[in-house]
């Protein structure tokens, strides 16, 4: 799915920046019931030399709707994608599901690079 996601050139690369980006109205499908799991996807990421261009995330982040999916495999599936397209300095994903059966449900995944 990486190859969703478009980039433009940093006009500032060298310099240290962060770009935040939430997605307030994200969707998929739980495997196990088929039925539809929401949250909020929070990006924070330290661009070198290219940024995510919004409407092919957007686009990217409403794909997920139709698709069986868990909380922690797409908070590190969303990680991934953004890492191979972007190839930041680093990158945190954090998923905020809503309630499920009484249980609310976060998930964190980090890059930063040379660790990987």
């Amino acid at each position: 799915m990486s190859s969703q996601l478009e980039t433009f050139p940093n006009q500032y690369p060298g310099r240290e920046y962060e770009i935040t980006i939430e997605c307030p109205e994200f969707t998929a499908v739980c495997p196990r019931t088929g039925q539809p799991d929401f949250g909020i996807i929070h990006i924070c990421y330290v661009p070198d030399q290219k940024i995510i261009e919004l409407k092919s995330l957007k686009l990217y982040m409403v794909s997920y709707r139709n698709e069986g999916v868990f909380h922690e495999h797409v908070t590190n599936r969303i990680l991934d994608d953004i890492v191979a397209s972007v190839e930041p300095v680093r990158c945190e994903i954090r998923g905020d599901f809503n309630l499920r059966g009484g249980i609310k449900t976060v998930v964190r995944a980090k890059y930063e690079r040379g660790e990987d």
